[in-house]
């Protein structure tokens, strides 16, 4: 146990990318852009399907609780990197990390389950449309999207339970955030048991939400096929698209990283598929569901003539 006392007084170094100097500036230059327009894009959503009556539908619903999981996801890691990309202290608390690691899971858990609940909506929106509002019912909507965070959040505490009851040595991290498989790599022991638990849990809530997905969309095709003018097709591919482009955005990164065995996860490339599912997808989540989407748009616009006409 004595690795595990020494982290928990000395807390850990973040190595981040000091291994590559000369990419520190430009790095810390493009994610603070790039976080600024994820609040920004994000933000925008949440305030517009609050303030257009014609987007208080399920499928707006769920894209908000989207875009304040992408906020609070990437908030969780991007401001401790660019302190750390700008500062010279790399150093973190041992309580601060697991923090972050219990937060991070959380919210990464949460969307994994969102995205089905979304994947659902969008089958009973193409494959049984008549009964779209009785089953999308406002108390069902409520119900799936809590049932999504609580989900998630106990899947978290069972995940970072275990990952700190094994006893670490060494306190380098060799990343920007304090990540699960990294955390593995500094194990003392033999962590094939923990390991195993985990990999199980991890499972649960990446491959079974993928495989369910997959099942929605399999009939969201077969649906669509049976749509006679081409308008109905194009309309139904065009809603189911961008949710499915954003489902293959996570759960690619998500695969990668978290169902590997945890001996040939590299330490280098692991930060940058990070840099993308941190920085990159939450703001590709909604530009993907907006640059298409005419509602959302008009609402936009409907907006800003708005605030002109008062101003």
């Amino acid at each position: 146990m004595g690795g595990f006392n020494t982290s928990f007084v000395r807390g850990f170094i973040l190595v981040g990318f000091s291994d590559w100097p000369q990419l520190e500036l430009f790095l810390f230059i493009f994610i603070l852009i790039f976080y600024s327009l994820t609040i920004f894009s994000n933000t925008t959503i949440i305030a517009l399907s609050q303030l257009d009556l014609r987007l208080h539908t399920p499928m707006y619903f769920f894209l908000s609780h989207l875009s304040f999981l992408d906020l609070c996801f990437t908030t969780s890691t991007v401001p401790q990197l660019l302190i750390n990309l700008r500062g010279l202290d790399r150093t973190i608390s041992y309580g601060g990390c697991v923090a972050q690691l219990y937060i991070y899971l959380a919210l990464g858990s949460t969307e994994c389950v969102l995205l089905v609940v979304m994947a659902f909506d969008r089958y009973v929106a193409v494959c049984r449309p008549l009964h779209y509002m009785t089953i999308m019912h406002p108390k069902l909507c409520q119900a799936m999207a809590l049932s999504s965070w609580a989900g998630g959040f106990v899947n978290s505490l069972i995940q970072t339970g275990l990952m700190m009851a094994m006893p670490l040595c060494g306190h380098r991290l060799n990343h920007f955030f304090c990540e699960m498989p990294v955390f593995l790599k500094l194990a003392c022991e033999d962590t094939g048991g923990t390991e195993a638990k985990m990999f199980v849990a991890r499972v649960i809530v990446v491959t079974l939400p993928a495989a369910l997905i997959l099942c929605s969309y399999v009939h969201i095709a077969q649906a669509v096929l049976k749509i006679k003018s081409m308008a109905g097709r194009r309309k139904a591919f065009g809603t189911c698209g961008s949710h499915l482009l954003v489902v293959c955005l996570f759960y690619g990164s998500a695969n990668y990283t978290y169902l590997q065995p945890i001996h040939s996860y590299s330490e280098k490339e692991g930060k940058f598929v990070a840099l993308f599912y941190t920085i990159i997808t939450p703001i590709l989540n909604p530009l993907i569901y907006t640059l298409r989407n005419k509602d959302v748009k008009g609402a936009f616009w409907k907006v800003l003539r708005r605030g002109r006409d008062s101003g």
